[in-house]
């Protein structure tokens, strides 16, 4: 079922209702996030796509990554946590410049003297631009999970005959502000990779779609898998697209009804062949280079889905619902 949340026709705001809009889908936006907002779920910081989060909307999300994680139990894994900043000069060498260029996020610090400061201070007071002596640092905002991990097991050598599997979680950065509550800039990704043959990667892969399908029917959200692409930037980005789409290199979990355009990726599984392993110079203990593979959680988008089907009040959701993140234990 949908939320209770409708938009009112006449004000353009949101009230309670019995049962959705007229044409059976979910409020379309700013509805829903109004909703939140009201309901104190989400904080907005007067930045669209950067918002705080009360104790009941991380309560949830930290349950949703918990129940991701099981996928780990009886694995073997590592994990592995890295900050939401990274080496600009790993995201550099990725190719997420030469791929993904509006997305990023670069960390910029003052790097002037005592008189660049003083002039700093006058610009400030005047409100004329400030960022004559602010310089990039070697830091970018970290786009995805598991792009600092890559480096980190090149350097170990060669991968054990078993490959590796890497356990990740991570606020991510991505410059796609937007009022959709789906589209955060800021967000958090539980994620595991992949690295070893070929066969054991799509095998990896072929398990988690089966697990992430298994979790929304858990939750009794609507989803479903199918063929997808990155968002590339540029006339070569579409060439990229279309060999990615045409080799089934990308799946998506989608769900309906968050967004009111399209439905929602709230996970996504990758098949990097072996991009990631010759950059990196990964290999197998033969000494091929691996190939490698990441299935990532959107811990934000799933619980934006429970929040938009099963309604703001989380006491009255599903039993069933309730039991899959809380377990028997009471909230």
């Amino acid at each position: 079922m949908f939320s209770d949340v409708t938009l009112s026709a006449a004000e353009g705001r949101t009230h309670d209702g019995d049962s959705p809009a007229k044409s059976g889908a979910p409020a379309a936006l700013p509805g829903f996030l109004d909703a939140l907002i009201g309901k104190g779920l989400l904080v907005p910081t007067g930045v669209d796509g950067l918002y705080g989060r009360n104790a009941v909307f991380e309560d949830v999300v930290e349950h949703i990554d918990a129940m991701v994680g099981r996928w780990a139990d009886g694995r073997q894994t590592e994990a592995m946590r890295f900050p939401p900043a990274m080496s600009r000069k790993v995201l550099e060498e990725s190719g997420y410049w030469a791929n993904c260029p509006d997305q990023i996020g670069t960390v910029f610090s003052f790097c002037g003297d005592d008189r660049s400061h003083q002039r700093l201070l006058k610009c400030l007071d005047k409100q004329e631009d400030w960022t004559e002596d602010v310089n990039p640092t070697r830091l970018s905002m970290t786009p995805a999970a598991c792009y600092p991990v890559y480096p980190v097991m090149a350097a170990r050598g060669p991968l054990p005959t078993e490959g590796r599997t890497v356990d990740l979680m991570s606020y991510c950065f991505r410059h796609e502000p937007s009022i959709d509550p789906a589209r955060m800039q800021m967000f958090r990704q539980r994620e595991f990779v992949r690295m070893g043959t070929p066969s054991q990667v799509l095998e990896f892969r072929a398990q988690l779609v089966e697990f992430g399908t298994a979790t929304m029917r858990a939750l009794q959200l609507p989803a479903s898998v199918e063929v997808a692409n990155d968002p590339f930037f540029g006339r070569a980005g579409k060439i990229m697209i279309d060999i990615q789409r045409r080799q089934e290199l990308k799946y998506e979990l989608l769900v309906p009804g968050i967004s009111p355009e399209k439905p929602t990726a709230c996970a996504s599984f990758n098949y990097h062949q072996d991009r990631f392993g010759a950059l990196w110079k990964i290999v197998t203990p033969s000494g091929e280079v691996a190939h490698t593979g990441c299935v990532g959680f959107g811990l934000e988008r799933i619980a934006l889905g429970l929040f938009r089907h099963h309604g703001l009040d989380v006491d009255a959701w599903p039993q069933e619902v309730i039991a899959a993140l809380w377990g028997a234990a009471p909230r």
